[in-house]
C-alpha cells in the first residue's frame, strides 16, 4: 500500500535535534505497553521510503502486509502474491525500518500445505527478508502450524475475524462474529492461537464489544484491532488507506489522516502543464556556459560538420 514516497535521510533529519534516539521495540516492550494500557501503533509499509517514515515518526510495529499485492503490484486480491515478491518488499522495508518490530505476512499458500512447508517458508522470511516475526491468517486449523513455528523460535502474530486471504469463501469482505455462534468461533480461535504461542492477535472487522472481550480474555497476547473498536491493545491501518492514496473500496473502519492523493494529482498536473507551456525548466533550473566557450564550441562544431561533409 504505497503510493506516496517520503524522502528521509539516514540521520533522521526530521526528528527534533533534542529528541533522544528511539530504543529498539521488542515483543517484551510491547507486552509491557499492553500491561500499562499504552496503545500500540502498527502501520503497513512496503518499500524503503515508507519504512523510513515508520522509523522516524513513532510507529511501534511495521507490518509488511500482503495487501501490497493490490496497492503496490496491481493484483486484484492478496492471493496472487508470491513468496519471492513478498521477500523483495520485506528486504526493502527491513533496510528502512529498524526500530519498530518488523512483522511480515505469510502469503497465501505458504503455510497451508503442511507445518514443515510453513516452517521452510517462514525461515526464508526471517533469514532472507529480515523480518522479526510472521503473521498468519487463520483459526483452529492453523494452531498446529503456529505451535511448530514458535517452538523453533519464530514469533507469530495471529490474525482472526475477517481474513482477506479467504474473502472468496467468506463471500466478500464482510464483518465476522456478528451473531453469538460466529463470535464464539472467533473467541475459540483467539484463545487456541494464544495457547499455541502467538504473541499477538490481529482482530479484523468484528463487533467492538467482541474486540474488547477478546482483549480482556487473552492472558499474554496483545491485540491489534482493525475494525474491532478502540479498546484493543493497539490499532493497525494500511498505509495507502491512512494517507488517502488508495482509490478502491474504503472500509468503514478506515480513517484518512492525510490527503496525499490530492497533492499527487496537483503535482503531476502542474508538472505536465509546465512542460507543455515550456515554463519548466526555468533559467534558474538550467545550466549556463561562458560566452567565449560557447563561441569556441560553435566554431568547433562548424569545423566538425565541414570535415564530415568532405
Amino acid at each position: 500500500m504505497t503510493s506516496i514516497r517520503i524522502a528521509l535521510s539516514d540521520n533522521h533529519s526530521s526528528r527534533p535535534l533534542d529528541a533522544p534516539p528511539r530504543k529498539k521495540v521488542t515483543i517484551q516492550e510491547l507486552q509491557q505497553m499492553r500491561v500499562a494500557g499504552k496503545p500500540i501503533a502498527m502501520l503497513t509499509a512496503y518499500d524503503y521510503p515508507t519504512a523510513r517514515a515508520c522509523e522516524a515518526h513513532g510507529v511501534d510495529i511495521t507490518l509488511v502486509g500482503d495487501s501490497l499485492a493490490q496497492v503496490c503490484l496491481g493484483y486484484d486480491d492478496t492471493t496472487r502474491l508470491t513468496l519471492d515478491e513478498m521477500l523483495h518488499h520485506i528486504r526493502a522495508v527491513a533496510r528502512g525500518s529498524r526500530t519498530p518490530l518488523l512483522v511480515a505476512d505469510m502469503p497465501f499458500g505458504t503455510y497451508h500445505v503442511s507445518a514443515e512447508d510453513a516452517i521452510r517458508n517462514a525461515v526464508r522470511i526471517v533469514r532472507e527478508g529480515g523480518a522479526e516475526a510472521v503473521k498468519i491468517e487463520g483459526g483452529l486449523e492453523v494452531v498446529e502450524t503456529v505451535k511448530r513455528l514458535t517452538q523453533i523460535g519464530i514469533p507469530v502474530m495471529a490474525h482472526v475475524g475477517l481474513m482477506p486471504q479467504r474473502h472468496v469463501m467468506l463471500s466478500g469482505f464482510r464483518a465476522q462474529g456478528r451473531d453469538a455462534a460466529g463470535a464464539m468461533d472467533v473467541l475459540r480461535s483467539a484463545l487456541a492461537l494464544e495457547e499455541a504461542g502467538a504473541f499477538a492477535m490481529v482482530l479484523e472487522a468484528i463487533p467492538h464489544a467482541l474486540g474488547t472481550y477478546i482483549t480482556k480474555r487473552l492472558q499474554r497476547a496483545f491485540t491489534i484491532g482493525i475494525g474491532a473498536g478502540a479498546e484493543t491493545d493497539g490499532q493497525v491501518l494500511v498505509w495507502d488507506d491512512m494517507v488517502g492514496t488508495w482509490h478502491g473500496h474504503q472500509a468503514r473502519f478506515v480513517r484518512r489522516f492525510a490527503d496525499v492523493k490530492s497533492e499527487v494529482e496537483k503535482g503531476v498536473r502542474g508538472y505536465v502543464e509546465a512542460v507543455r507551456e515550456r515554463s519548466f525548466p526555468a533559467s534558474s533550473e538550467s545550466y549556463g556556459m561562458q560566452k567565449a566557450e560557447w563561441e569556441r564550441f560553435e566554431q568547433l562544431a562548424q569545423d566538425f560538420r565541414g570535415s564530415k561533409s568532405s
